[in-house]
Protein backbone atom coordinates (compact mmCIF):
# COMPACT_ATOMS: atom_id res chain seq x y z
CA UNK A 1 0.00 0.00 0.00
CA UNK A 2 1.64 3.14 -1.06
CA UNK A 3 2.19 6.12 1.64
CA UNK A 4 -0.57 9.17 1.27
CA UNK A 5 1.66 11.93 0.58
CA UNK A 6 1.20 14.66 2.72
CA UNK A 7 -0.08 18.04 0.91
CA UNK A 8 1.35 21.76 1.12
CA UNK A 9 -1.92 23.73 0.57
CA UNK A 10 -0.51 27.65 -0.65
CA UNK A 11 -3.73 30.00 -0.11
CA UNK A 12 -4.58 33.05 -2.03
CA UNK A 13 -5.96 36.48 -1.02
CA UNK A 14 -9.14 35.66 -2.61
CA UNK A 15 -9.23 32.38 -0.27
CA UNK A 16 -9.13 34.17 2.84
CA UNK A 17 -11.48 37.07 2.08
CA UNK A 18 -14.04 34.36 1.10
CA UNK A 19 -13.29 32.65 4.57
CA UNK A 20 -11.30 34.23 7.24
CA UNK A 21 -11.09 30.39 8.92
CA UNK A 22 -10.14 28.65 5.69
CA UNK A 23 -6.82 28.07 7.28
CA UNK A 24 -8.43 25.37 9.41
CA UNK A 25 -9.96 23.49 6.65
CA UNK A 26 -7.61 21.31 5.06
CA UNK A 27 -7.40 18.28 7.36
CA UNK A 28 -3.91 17.52 8.60
CA UNK A 29 -1.75 18.79 5.64
CA UNK A 30 0.23 21.83 6.02
CA UNK A 31 -0.66 25.65 5.13
CA UNK A 32 1.29 27.99 2.99
CA UNK A 33 0.64 31.75 3.15
CA UNK A 34 2.94 33.81 0.79
CA UNK A 35 3.82 37.49 2.36
CA UNK A 36 2.31 38.84 -0.69
CA UNK A 37 -1.07 37.77 0.56
CA UNK A 38 -0.84 39.38 3.84
CA UNK A 39 0.31 42.80 2.36
CA UNK A 40 -2.81 42.35 0.15
CA UNK A 41 -5.49 41.90 3.12
CA UNK A 42 -3.61 45.02 4.63
CA UNK A 43 -5.09 46.60 2.29
CA UNK A 44 -8.56 45.31 2.62
CA UNK A 45 -8.09 45.57 6.45
CA UNK A 46 -10.64 49.23 6.39
CA UNK A 47 -14.34 49.30 5.65
CA UNK A 48 -17.57 47.75 5.98
CA UNK A 49 -17.85 44.75 3.36
CA UNK A 50 -17.65 41.33 4.44
CA UNK A 51 -14.33 41.04 2.46
CA UNK A 52 -12.89 44.01 5.04
CA UNK A 53 -14.03 41.73 8.30
CA UNK A 54 -12.79 38.57 6.68
CA UNK A 55 -9.29 40.21 6.19
CA UNK A 56 -9.68 41.27 10.14
CA UNK A 57 -10.65 37.88 11.35
CA UNK A 58 -7.87 36.36 9.55
CA UNK A 59 -5.05 38.62 10.42
CA UNK A 60 -6.00 38.25 14.31
CA UNK A 61 -6.07 34.65 14.06
CA UNK A 62 -2.42 34.42 12.44
CA UNK A 63 -1.41 37.02 15.43
CA UNK A 64 -2.98 34.86 18.24
CA UNK A 65 -1.68 31.45 16.47
CA UNK A 66 1.69 33.07 16.51
CA UNK A 67 1.93 34.25 19.92
CA UNK A 68 5.28 32.53 20.59
CA UNK A 69 6.52 32.13 17.22
CA UNK A 70 8.13 33.88 14.06
CA UNK A 71 6.25 33.27 11.28
CA UNK A 72 9.61 31.83 9.15
CA UNK A 73 8.76 28.66 11.83
CA UNK A 74 5.98 26.15 10.95
CA UNK A 75 3.41 26.91 13.90
CA UNK A 76 0.82 24.79 14.96
CA UNK A 77 -2.81 25.37 14.14
CA UNK A 78 -3.76 23.93 17.60
CA UNK A 79 -7.27 22.22 18.62
CA UNK A 80 -5.62 18.88 18.22
CA UNK A 81 -4.77 19.69 14.81
CA UNK A 82 -1.34 17.41 13.34
CA UNK A 83 -1.12 20.43 10.65
CA UNK A 84 1.05 23.39 10.44
CA UNK A 85 1.28 27.08 8.62
CA UNK A 86 3.94 29.75 7.38
CA UNK A 87 4.44 32.45 6.16
CA UNK A 88 6.63 31.72 2.54
CA UNK A 89 8.69 34.05 0.42
CA UNK A 90 9.24 34.95 -3.41
CA UNK A 91 12.38 33.82 -4.71
CA UNK A 92 14.16 36.51 -7.12
CA UNK A 93 16.55 33.81 -8.23
CA UNK A 94 13.55 31.74 -9.16
CA UNK A 95 14.68 29.96 -12.78
CA UNK A 96 11.64 30.82 -14.80
CA UNK A 97 10.04 33.33 -12.59
CA UNK A 98 6.44 34.28 -12.94
CA UNK A 99 7.27 37.48 -12.91
CA UNK A 100 10.26 37.66 -15.98
CA UNK A 101 7.38 35.26 -17.91
CA UNK A 102 4.71 37.73 -17.39
CA UNK A 103 6.27 40.40 -17.80
CA UNK A 104 4.50 42.05 -14.63
CA UNK A 105 5.27 41.97 -10.65
CA UNK A 106 2.24 42.33 -9.42
CA UNK A 107 0.76 40.37 -6.53
CA UNK A 108 -0.75 37.82 -8.38
CA UNK A 109 2.49 36.80 -10.16
CA UNK A 110 5.10 37.19 -6.46
CA UNK A 111 2.19 34.70 -5.26
CA UNK A 112 2.87 32.39 -7.86
CA UNK A 113 6.41 32.88 -7.26
CA UNK A 114 6.43 31.99 -3.61
CA UNK A 115 4.50 28.72 -4.56
CA UNK A 116 6.38 27.59 -7.27
CA UNK A 117 9.88 28.24 -4.80
CA UNK A 118 7.95 26.10 -1.84
CA UNK A 119 7.67 23.32 -4.34
CA UNK A 120 10.86 22.96 -5.48
CA UNK A 121 12.24 23.32 -1.38
CA UNK A 122 9.32 20.75 -0.33
CA UNK A 123 10.57 18.38 -3.03
CA UNK A 124 8.61 15.37 -0.70
CA UNK A 125 5.54 16.81 -0.27
CA UNK A 126 2.57 17.85 -3.07
CA UNK A 127 2.24 21.68 -2.95
CA UNK A 128 -1.10 22.77 -4.28
CA UNK A 129 -2.25 26.56 -4.90
CA UNK A 130 -5.73 27.28 -3.60
CA UNK A 131 -7.14 30.22 -4.81
CA UNK A 132 -10.44 31.12 -6.37
CA UNK A 133 -9.49 33.32 -8.99
CA UNK A 134 -9.54 31.49 -12.33
CA UNK A 135 -7.30 33.40 -14.35
CA UNK A 136 -4.32 32.47 -11.17
CA UNK A 137 -5.21 28.94 -11.59
CA UNK A 138 -4.89 28.45 -15.02
CA UNK A 139 -1.66 30.14 -15.13
CA UNK A 140 -0.34 28.28 -12.05
CA UNK A 141 -1.55 25.45 -14.19
CA UNK A 142 0.56 26.68 -17.01
CA UNK A 143 3.57 27.00 -14.86
CA UNK A 144 3.50 23.28 -14.43
CA UNK A 145 1.72 24.01 -10.89
CA UNK A 146 -1.14 22.31 -9.24
CA UNK A 147 -4.07 24.27 -8.39
CA UNK A 148 -7.22 23.98 -7.25
CA UNK A 149 -10.64 26.40 -5.94
CA UNK A 150 -11.52 26.58 -2.54
CA UNK A 151 -13.73 23.28 -2.40
CA UNK A 152 -15.17 24.19 1.59
CA UNK A 153 -18.34 25.26 1.20
CA UNK A 154 -19.22 24.50 -2.42
CA UNK A 155 -22.29 22.25 -3.36
CA UNK A 156 -21.85 19.06 -5.55
CA UNK A 157 -24.66 19.28 -8.51
CA UNK A 158 -26.43 22.45 -8.83
CA UNK A 159 -28.31 20.50 -11.43
CA UNK A 160 -29.99 18.79 -8.88
CA UNK A 161 -30.16 21.21 -6.46
CA UNK A 162 -33.72 21.41 -4.34
CA UNK A 163 -36.64 22.96 -6.05
CA UNK A 164 -38.92 22.57 -3.36
CA UNK A 165 -41.74 21.30 -4.94
CA UNK A 166 -42.81 18.82 -7.40
CA UNK A 167 -46.03 17.63 -9.52
CA UNK A 168 -47.65 14.54 -8.90
CA UNK A 169 -50.04 13.00 -11.53
CA UNK A 170 -52.80 10.45 -11.44
CA UNK A 171 -53.97 11.12 -8.01
CA UNK A 172 -57.42 9.69 -6.34
CA UNK A 173 -60.25 12.06 -7.54
CA UNK A 174 -61.87 11.13 -3.85
CA UNK A 175 -58.25 13.22 -2.08
CA UNK A 176 -58.22 16.03 -4.55
CA UNK A 177 -62.19 16.52 -3.32
CA UNK A 178 -61.18 16.06 0.46
CA UNK A 179 -58.41 18.51 0.07
CA UNK A 180 -60.74 21.25 -1.64
CA UNK A 181 -63.70 20.36 1.16
CA UNK A 182 -61.76 20.11 4.28
CA UNK A 183 -58.48 21.87 2.80
CA UNK A 184 -56.64 19.58 4.40
CA UNK A 185 -55.72 15.73 3.86
CA UNK A 186 -54.55 13.14 6.09
CA UNK A 187 -53.85 9.95 3.84
CA UNK A 188 -50.90 11.21 1.46
CA UNK A 189 -50.07 7.55 0.24
CA UNK A 190 -50.84 8.19 -3.14
CA UNK A 191 -47.02 10.49 -3.02
CA UNK A 192 -44.65 7.63 -3.62
CA UNK A 193 -41.36 9.24 -2.42
CA UNK A 194 -40.51 9.99 0.75
CA UNK A 195 -42.59 13.00 1.76
CA UNK A 196 -40.09 16.07 3.15
CA UNK A 197 -41.05 18.91 5.78
CA UNK A 198 -42.83 22.11 4.10
CA UNK A 199 -42.48 20.87 0.89
CA UNK A 200 -45.13 22.15 -2.14
CA UNK A 201 -47.13 19.73 -4.49
CA UNK A 202 -49.20 20.09 -7.57
CA UNK A 203 -51.81 17.50 -6.99
CA UNK A 204 -53.35 16.21 -10.42
CA UNK A 205 -56.16 13.22 -11.44
CA UNK A 206 -56.68 14.57 -15.14
CA UNK A 207 -58.34 18.09 -15.29
CA UNK A 208 -58.91 18.30 -11.48
CA UNK A 209 -56.06 19.95 -9.84
CA UNK A 210 -55.13 21.29 -6.23
CA UNK A 211 -52.24 22.97 -5.11
CA UNK A 212 -51.19 21.45 -1.70
CA UNK A 213 -48.45 22.00 1.48
CA UNK A 214 -47.00 19.23 3.59
CA UNK A 215 -47.15 20.53 7.10
CA UNK A 216 -44.89 18.40 9.57
CA UNK A 217 -46.38 20.02 12.90
CA UNK A 218 -50.05 18.00 12.06
CA UNK A 219 -48.85 15.45 9.51
CA UNK A 220 -50.74 16.31 6.34
CA UNK A 221 -50.97 17.96 3.29
CA UNK A 222 -52.88 21.56 3.31
CA UNK A 223 -54.01 23.14 1.10
CA UNK A 224 -52.65 25.93 -0.51
CA UNK A 225 -54.22 28.90 -1.76
CA UNK A 226 -53.95 31.90 -3.72
CA UNK A 227 -53.89 34.76 -1.25
CA UNK A 228 -54.06 38.51 -1.29
CA UNK A 229 -51.00 40.11 0.21
CA UNK A 230 -51.09 43.61 0.46
CA UNK A 231 -52.40 43.85 -3.46
CA UNK A 232 -50.19 41.63 -4.29
CA UNK A 233 -52.21 38.39 -6.21
CA UNK A 234 -50.02 35.13 -7.15
CA UNK A 235 -50.19 34.81 -10.54
CA UNK A 236 -48.73 31.12 -10.52
CA UNK A 237 -48.73 27.64 -8.77
CA UNK A 238 -45.11 28.63 -7.77
CA UNK A 239 -45.69 32.33 -6.19
CA UNK A 240 -48.83 30.54 -4.25
CA UNK A 241 -46.23 28.48 -3.15
CA UNK A 242 -43.44 31.56 -2.19
CA UNK A 243 -46.29 33.51 -0.55
CA UNK A 244 -47.62 30.36 1.53
CA UNK A 245 -44.46 29.64 2.90
CA UNK A 246 -43.64 33.78 3.71
CA UNK A 247 -47.02 34.37 5.39
CA UNK A 248 -46.30 30.47 7.30
CA UNK A 249 -46.06 31.69 10.94
CA UNK A 250 -43.94 28.33 11.67
CA UNK A 251 -41.43 28.87 8.84
CA UNK A 252 -38.77 30.69 10.38
CA UNK A 253 -36.74 30.56 6.94
CA UNK A 254 -37.19 31.05 3.54
CA UNK A 255 -35.53 31.19 0.23
CA UNK A 256 -36.98 32.02 -3.06
CA UNK A 257 -34.79 30.92 -6.30
CA UNK A 258 -36.15 32.38 -9.93
CA UNK A 259 -34.48 34.42 -12.79
CA UNK A 260 -35.50 38.08 -12.70
CA UNK A 261 -39.09 39.13 -13.03
CA UNK A 262 -40.64 35.70 -11.84
CA UNK A 263 -41.45 37.95 -8.56
CA UNK A 264 -39.28 36.91 -5.58
CA UNK A 265 -38.36 40.49 -4.10
CA UNK A 266 -42.34 41.83 -4.82
CA UNK A 267 -43.79 38.60 -3.20
CA UNK A 268 -41.06 38.46 0.22
CA UNK A 269 -42.21 42.45 0.78
CA UNK A 270 -46.04 42.06 0.39
CA UNK A 271 -45.96 38.72 2.55
CA UNK A 272 -43.77 40.94 4.77
CA UNK A 273 -46.16 44.20 5.18
CA UNK A 274 -48.81 41.89 5.47
CA UNK A 275 -47.63 40.80 8.53
CA UNK A 276 -46.14 44.34 9.69
CA UNK A 277 -48.31 43.57 13.28
CA UNK A 278 -46.58 40.52 14.07
CA UNK A 279 -42.89 42.06 13.47
CA UNK A 280 -41.35 45.18 15.06
CA UNK A 281 -39.59 46.02 12.08
CA UNK A 282 -39.19 44.96 8.04
CA UNK A 283 -35.94 45.37 6.80
CA UNK A 284 -34.81 45.05 3.75
CA UNK A 285 -31.34 44.79 2.35
CA UNK A 286 -28.83 43.34 -0.51
CA UNK A 287 -25.17 42.97 -0.74
CA UNK A 288 -23.43 46.05 -2.85
CA UNK A 289 -21.84 44.72 -5.55
CA UNK A 290 -20.22 48.07 -7.60
CA UNK A 291 -20.14 48.30 -11.48
CA UNK A 292 -16.71 46.49 -12.42
CA UNK A 293 -16.10 45.55 -9.15
CA UNK A 294 -15.09 49.94 -8.45
CA UNK A 295 -15.67 50.74 -4.75
CA UNK A 296 -18.92 52.65 -3.90
CA UNK A 297 -16.06 55.68 -3.22
CA UNK A 298 -15.49 56.24 -6.70
CA UNK A 299 -19.35 57.19 -7.15
CA UNK A 300 -20.41 61.13 -6.75
CA UNK A 301 -22.18 62.45 -3.90
CA UNK A 302 -22.39 61.53 0.14
CA UNK A 303 -22.65 57.96 1.18
CA UNK A 304 -26.81 58.17 1.18
CA UNK A 305 -26.29 59.43 -2.89
CA UNK A 306 -23.32 56.35 -3.63
CA UNK A 307 -25.96 53.86 -1.51
CA UNK A 308 -29.46 54.65 -3.52
CA UNK A 309 -28.64 53.31 -7.04
CA UNK A 310 -27.98 49.65 -5.73
CA UNK A 311 -31.02 49.86 -3.13
CA UNK A 312 -33.54 51.47 -6.03
CA UNK A 313 -34.80 47.92 -7.38
CA UNK A 314 -36.05 47.56 -3.66
CA UNK A 315 -37.52 50.53 -4.00
CA UNK A 316 -39.06 49.99 -6.93
CA UNK A 317 -40.76 46.97 -5.42
CA UNK A 318 -42.16 49.24 -2.91
CA UNK A 319 -43.44 51.71 -4.83
CA UNK A 320 -45.33 49.21 -6.85
CA UNK A 321 -47.34 47.90 -4.03
CA UNK A 322 -48.30 51.03 -3.07
CA UNK A 323 -49.16 51.83 -6.50
CA UNK A 324 -51.80 49.16 -6.48
CA UNK A 325 -53.63 51.90 -3.88
CA UNK A 326 -54.87 55.41 -4.41
CA UNK A 327 -53.09 58.19 -2.51
CA UNK A 328 -55.96 58.13 -0.46
CA UNK A 329 -56.49 54.47 0.50
CA UNK A 330 -55.97 53.43 4.06
CA UNK A 331 -53.05 50.97 2.65
CA UNK A 332 -51.13 53.07 0.73
CA UNK A 333 -51.20 55.70 4.03
CA UNK A 334 -49.90 52.57 5.95
CA UNK A 335 -46.95 52.28 3.83
CA UNK A 336 -46.11 56.25 3.91
CA UNK A 337 -46.26 56.08 7.93
CA UNK A 338 -44.30 52.65 7.97
CA UNK A 339 -41.32 54.40 6.20
CA UNK A 340 -41.66 57.40 8.01
CA UNK A 341 -41.58 55.42 10.96
CA UNK A 342 -38.83 52.95 10.58
CA UNK A 343 -40.95 50.60 10.59
CA UNK A 344 -39.69 49.53 7.43
CA UNK A 345 -35.90 50.28 5.94
CA UNK A 346 -34.07 49.54 2.81
CA UNK A 347 -30.45 49.36 3.55
CA UNK A 348 -27.42 48.15 1.84
CA UNK A 349 -26.27 44.37 3.93
CA UNK A 350 -23.21 46.04 5.63
CA UNK A 351 -25.21 48.20 8.01
CA UNK A 352 -26.78 45.65 9.34
CA UNK A 353 -23.34 44.01 10.73
CA UNK A 354 -23.53 43.04 14.85
CA UNK A 355 -27.15 43.73 15.27
CA UNK A 356 -29.41 41.45 16.79
CA UNK A 357 -32.71 40.39 14.57
CA UNK A 358 -35.45 40.13 17.00
CA UNK A 359 -39.04 40.86 15.89
CA UNK A 360 -37.73 41.66 12.57
CA UNK A 361 -38.50 40.04 9.66
CA UNK A 362 -35.72 40.32 7.22
CA UNK A 363 -35.59 40.27 3.49
CA UNK A 364 -31.79 39.69 1.85
CA UNK A 365 -32.24 40.59 -1.99
CA UNK A 366 -29.35 38.98 -4.50
CA UNK A 367 -28.74 36.42 -1.89
CA UNK A 368 -26.52 34.47 -4.50
CA UNK A 369 -23.91 37.18 -4.33
CA UNK A 370 -22.71 36.00 -0.80
CA UNK A 371 -20.58 33.52 0.49
CA UNK A 372 -21.55 30.46 2.76
CA UNK A 373 -19.93 32.47 5.36
CA UNK A 374 -21.99 35.44 5.23
CA UNK A 375 -25.33 33.47 4.87
CA UNK A 376 -24.32 31.84 8.16
CA UNK A 377 -23.33 35.08 9.78
CA UNK A 378 -27.04 36.61 8.70
CA UNK A 379 -29.03 33.57 10.38
CA UNK A 380 -27.22 33.50 13.40
CA UNK A 381 -28.01 37.44 14.18
CA UNK A 382 -31.96 35.97 14.37
CA UNK A 383 -33.36 36.50 17.96
CA UNK A 384 -36.93 35.60 19.00
CA UNK A 385 -39.70 36.21 16.62
CA UNK A 386 -37.81 36.63 13.48
CA UNK A 387 -37.95 35.23 10.15
CA UNK A 388 -35.44 35.49 7.26
CA UNK A 389 -35.83 35.53 3.38
CA UNK A 390 -33.15 35.22 0.93
CA UNK A 391 -34.24 35.59 -2.54
CA UNK A 392 -32.07 35.58 -5.37
CA UNK A 393 -31.17 33.66 -8.57
CA UNK A 394 -27.42 31.51 -8.70
CA UNK A 395 -27.14 32.00 -12.23
CA UNK A 396 -27.01 35.80 -12.02
CA UNK A 397 -24.00 36.09 -10.02
CA UNK A 398 -21.74 39.66 -9.90
CA UNK A 399 -18.79 39.12 -7.86
CA UNK A 400 -15.70 37.48 -9.38
CA UNK A 401 -14.76 34.43 -6.85
CA UNK A 402 -18.19 33.14 -6.35
CA UNK A 403 -20.30 30.73 -9.12
CA UNK A 404 -23.69 28.55 -9.33
CA UNK A 405 -21.73 26.16 -6.88
CA UNK A 406 -19.80 28.19 -3.93
CA UNK A 407 -22.49 30.74 -3.63
CA UNK A 408 -24.29 31.65 -0.11
CA UNK A 409 -27.44 31.09 -1.11
CA UNK A 410 -27.21 27.75 -3.15
CA UNK A 411 -25.05 26.23 -0.07
CA UNK A 412 -28.23 26.97 2.11
CA UNK A 413 -30.52 25.76 -0.27
CA UNK A 414 -28.13 22.31 -0.19
CA UNK A 415 -27.47 22.20 3.21
CA UNK A 416 -30.99 23.31 4.89
CA UNK A 417 -33.57 21.42 3.07
CA UNK A 418 -36.17 19.03 4.75
CA UNK A 419 -35.87 20.97 8.18
CA UNK A 420 -39.56 22.01 9.90
CA UNK A 421 -38.17 25.74 10.11
CA UNK A 422 -37.23 26.28 6.53
CA UNK A 423 -38.99 26.47 2.89
CA UNK A 424 -37.90 26.98 -0.13
CA UNK A 425 -39.16 27.40 -3.89
CA UNK A 426 -37.98 27.63 -7.78
CA UNK A 427 -39.55 30.82 -9.35
CA UNK A 428 -40.04 29.42 -13.28
CA UNK A 429 -42.47 31.45 -15.05
CA UNK A 430 -41.57 35.17 -15.37
CA UNK A 431 -44.13 37.55 -14.62
CA UNK A 432 -42.42 40.90 -15.28
CA UNK A 433 -43.78 41.01 -19.14
CA UNK A 434 -43.66 39.24 -22.32
CA UNK A 435 -40.35 41.12 -23.37
CA UNK A 436 -38.76 40.35 -20.20
CA UNK A 437 -39.84 35.92 -21.14
CA UNK A 438 -38.24 36.97 -24.17
CA UNK A 439 -34.79 37.63 -22.90
CA UNK A 440 -34.88 34.77 -20.30
CA UNK A 441 -36.19 32.15 -22.65
CA UNK A 442 -33.79 33.18 -25.52
CA UNK A 443 -30.69 35.68 -24.99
Amino acid sequence: MSKKVKKIYVLDTSVIIHDHNSLMNFEDNDIAIPITVLEELDNFKKGHDNKNFEAREFTRMVDKLSSKYTLNDWIPLGSGKKSKFKIVFPNPDLKNSPEKIFDDKKGDHQILNAALSLQEIEKEKLVVLVTKDINLRIKAKALNMIAEDYSTGKIKDVSDLYLGKEKVEGVPSEAIKEIYEKGKLSDYSFIKDNIENNHFYILKNGKSSSLAFYNPIEDLLERVEKINAFGIVPRNAEQAFALHAILNPNIKLVTIQGVAGTGKTLLALAGALEQRREFKQIILARPIVPLSNKDIGFLPGDIKDKINPYMEPLWDNLKFIKNQFSETDKRHKQILEMQKTEKIVITPLAYIRGRSLSDIIFIVDEAQNLTPHEVKTIITRAGENSKIIFTGDIRQIDTPYLDEYSNGLSYLIDKVRGNKLYSHIVLEKGERSELANLANELL
